[in-house]
């Protein structure tokens, strides 16, 4: 019997003038443990007619984890962070009762020809922790715990798992693990995961069961505990899971919360711009959308 429960395939989605693709959510899976939204960003060329500029945007609930494989942004939020993210590195904002930020090409970057490539998500945070003061962390490359067996290479890029903890401050229970190989191999993980588990593909392919999944895909297990597959050779995966939480998530634009009280509160306090400003890059920001009647 298979332990694959769902098959998730990259949606393509617009964020300002950008394309991404969608993991999560999705209309049978809203999330994945406590990642609520999972974009694979690019890979696209930016240059001086098309840089990445992401205007100031505000968010409750949740935190963002962002995860380049090439490329560069510049972070800028209302709480004072001023920090250029590379390829390897974590930025983690907690966004909690508000925060507003900004992601753009870093000004040193915007007349030169680079790729833009990586992964952003978001973690709901638990009901106590909701309305939570706002906080932003940046780990290092070399901070990661990053180790190799039998020729599998691996990394904990944020939380709990395989006996070691990764030094990103998540709030909850979680695990987000990068996994490349060479040679093909036969992986048995599921004793060192825990609550729910999706396996996105990012290049390369896995086997599970006589199937043959591809890169932009995402599968999702039935029991984290029994995951187990064949890793073809020049393959990196991510793995993301964690404990549910029990109660129900909303989201609106960016807001996430338990209550949709709190969201339509952040909503009116966004439309009459009474959150924060974001230092440095104050003069623009995004309004809040106007979504079609249905």
């Amino acid at each position: 019997m298979s332990n694959i429960d769902l098959i998730i395939e990259e949606r393509a989605t617009e964020i300002g003038n950008f394309l991404v693709g969608r993991l999560l959510p999705f209309r049978q899976k809203r999330m994945v443990g406590p990642f609520i939204y999972i974009d694979h960003m690019g890979p696209v060329k930016l240059n001086e007619r098309n840089n990445f500029d992401i205007l100031p945007h505000p968010h409750i609930g949740l935190s963002t984890l962002t995860f380049l494989f090439e490329g560069s942004i510049m972070h800028r939020d209302s709480i004072g962070s001023a920090v250029e993210i590379k390829p390897g590195a974590v930025n983690l904002m907690t966004a909690g009762k508000g925060i507003v930020h900004s992601e753009r090409s870093p000004e040193h970057l915007r007349d030169s020809e680079t790729y833009l490539h990586g992964l952003q998500i978001w973690i709901a945070l638990s009901k106590q922790l909701e309305q939570m003061n706002p906080e932003f962390f940046h780990t290092s490359a070399d901070e990661i715990p990053t180790w190799e067996q039998d020729d599998v290479q691996f990394k904990l890029i944020a939380g709990e798992a395989f006996g070691r903890k990764s030094a990103v401050p998540v709030y909850s229970k979680l695990y987000m693990i990068e996994i490349k190989n060479k040679t093909e191999r036969q992986l048995a993980i599921g004793k060192h995961l825990y609550g729910e588990s999706g396996l996105y593909i990012l290049s390369g392919g896995v086997e599970s069961d006589g199937n043959i999944y591809e890169s932009k895909q995402m599968l999702v297990t039935k029991d984290s505990q029994l995951c187990a597959f064949t890793i073809q050779a020049d393959s990196t995966i991510y793995i993301f899971g964690g404990e549910p939480f029990a109660e129900e998530r909303f989201i609106d634009w960016n807001f996430v919360a338990t209550n949709k009280v709190l969201i339509d509160e952040a909503k009116q306090r966004w439309k009459d711009q009474k959150f924060e400003k974001v230092i440095g890059d104050e003069s623009e920001f995004i309004p809040y959308p106007s979504f079609p009647k249905k």
